[in-house]
């Protein structure tokens, strides 16, 4: 690491161990470069395969899923019969805290989310709205030109090149990132006066009526 005394968030760990400094970090960042191209070129390969044959995710998943049942089966009727082990198949099954702390925390995120819709759709949050109105704005320019197939392969690449080359020249972003937030910064604040004279206008209109 540089030693620019700028840093993005002022963070003081590298990126590294932001990552979690671990194998998926190393995968990431290249230090497993023959990893990485592996991971880069299958999923291509699988992207690819997608596009030009037609296939849809489920119906690949609904084909593999069908022909290893078959597989299975048949494997399993030729060893009673020859008198051999029947395939190797350990028995899965999901626990009853699992299924609790799954459901426990789907429906924390359920509520947060309805408390949020809630209060955005009565108009008492403005700058919450303006947020979640330009990030769907966002989702649906995103889905204009990319469907999910080439979205979830362009992110993938994006995750195993943006960090690697954040690393390499991170004094030189991170010096222009830090002038760049605080610019929009400013430029925020001046919106959240300005949405607050709004919404303070129309609880004073209101209490007219």
């Amino acid at each position: 690491m540089g030693g620019s005394s700028l840093r993005l968030f002022n963070r003081e760990r590298s990126v590294h161990q932001i990552l979690g400094g671990g194998a998926v970090a190393d995968v990431i960042l290249w230090r497993k470069s023959n990893v990485t191209v592996g991971i880069l070129v299958a999923t291509l390969a699988a992207w690819v395969v997608f596009e030009k044959s037609g296939y849809t995710l489920l119906s690949l998943v609904s084909n593999v899923l069908l022909l290893l049942f078959i597989i299975l089966f048949l494997w399993a009727k030729a060893a009673a019969t020859l008198g051999r082990p029947a395939p190797p198949l350990p028995y899965l099954q999901l626990s009853e805290d699992f299924v609790n702390e799954a459901a426990a925390f789907v429906r924390s995120r359920v509520n947060t989310l309805l408390a949020v819709s809630h209060d955005i759709s009565l108009g008492k949050d403005p700058v919450l709205f303006v947020k979640v109105a330009a990030w769907l704005w966002l989702v649906s320019s995103v889905g204009d030109w990319a469907d999910f197939l080439t979205l979830g392969y362009t992110s993938l690449v994006f995750i195993l090149t943006v960090p690697a080359l954040y690393e390499k020249y991170e004094d030189l972003i991170d010096k222009y990132a830090v002038m760049t937030l605080e610019k929009l910064r400013r430029l925020y604040a001046r919106l959240d006066v300005f949405l607050s004279k709004i919404h303070n206008w129309v609880v004073e209109k209101r209490k007219l009526e």
